[in-house]
């Protein structure tokens, strides 16, 4: 791994960790419209949580080793954010919502705030 930074190797496991995390709640939520048992097998609750926990993990390894505080950079405040949104309408996608009209709308919006968070991380705009 000579070459290869410590900021390196975290963001590339981030990034993939993001990728991951948007694939899975795209074929969960997929799932999860067709009324699929797979939506219920042991693997589908349990990888995805480790996922957004090394997803977590890192983002918070990046923002220590590069100073890049919520506070300071107002586009990783604008991530959190969609974050929080994201985890919101996906749980109500996914597990809490009453009907199937109102978990395929909340997967909706689901979408669109992992969206925004993309965007916004590879944007980096200055609000």
């Amino acid at each position: 791994m000579a070459g290869v930074s410590v900021y390196s190797l975290i963001r590339f496991i981030h990034i993939s960790c993001a990728v991951a995390t948007l694939l899975s709640f795209g074929l969960r939520g997929i799932w999860m419209l067709q009324e699929s048992l797979l939506l219920q097998t042991r693997l589908t609750k349990i990888i995805p949580h480790i996922i957004d926990t090394v997803l977590l993990a890192t983002a918070i390894a990046l923002v220590l080793i590069s100073n890049q505080y919520p506070t300071l950079i107002n586009w990783i405040a604008v991530k959190i954010i969609l974050l929080i949104a994201y985890i919101g309408f996906g749980t109500f996608a996914l597990k809490r919502g009453s009907t199937k009209q109102v978990r395929a709308a909340c997967f909706v919006a689901a979408l669109l705030c992992i969206s925004g968070i993309f965007a916004v991380a590879i944007i980096r705009p200055v609000f």
